[in-house]
């Protein structure tokens, strides 16, 4: 059966519902909005738009020491000197580091996990930059590792389990504590709200 969105004779346009649709938050209503925006957008625009997804494919890399995106490995924050090399901030998502710099509260290094732990959506450790996490603090020697993973049942878990692979290497683990509800993610908490959780974080 075609989907609801197939419009006969507009094979073009039913494709490009179809690709929005696969984004994720998308549905199929956002999706056709979208389409129908790109449709009387103006053809500069939208061959604008089209070259910074084709920029972002071809231009953006992840970070060889913190697994973030970046342009150039290292990226301009592990390349940065002056930021505190004793502490490291693990976090799940890319959009986590910019919630988090915008605080203005941290200035140590990240690790991004790229995920969380999570049997639903068949997802394990081993599908997230664990590895790189443990060859990351056997380089650097940090003095405090930071699980600032999302407050709810995956980033609990998450935040468990590499605990339990750091056990004995003498590094402090802390979490982000007060001033982060159960179940909402870092990338929509304002900046007061970070900070509180920086200042509040206990050892685990």
């Amino acid at each position: 059966m075609e989907p609801s969105y197939f419009l006969p004779g507009a094979l073009s346009v039913s494709r490009l519902i179809q690709a929005f649709n696969r984004l994720p938050g998308i549905g199929p209503k956002s999706a056709q909005r979208l389409t129908y925006h790109l449709i009387r957008m103006d053809e500069d625009e939208a061959y604008a738009l089209s070259e910074a997804i084709r920029d972002v494919k071809e231009k953006i890399d992840f970070c060889e020491s913190c697994q973030n995106i970046t342009e150039a490995s290292p990226c301009a924050i592990c390349m940065d000197s002056s930021r505190d090399h004793s502490t490291l901030c693990v976090v799940e998502e890319p959009l986590d580091v910019l919630a988090l710099e915008r605080t203005e509260s941290y200035s140590g290094l990240y690790h991004v996990l790229h995920g969380a732990i999570s049997p639903m959506n068949n997802v394990g450790p081993n599908d997230l930059r664990l590895e790189e996490l443990l060859a990351r603090i056997t380089t650097i020697h940090p003095q405090e590792l930071i699980l600032a993973t999302n407050p709810n049942l995956e980033g609990e878990a998450t935040a468990m389990y590499i605990k339990g692979l750091l056990g004995g290497t003498g590094v402090t683990i802390t979490r982000l504590a007060k001033g982060l509800p159960m179940g909402s993610d870092l990338e929509y908490a304002d900046s007061s709200t970070l900070s509180q959780a920086f200042e509040g974080r206990r050892e685990l």
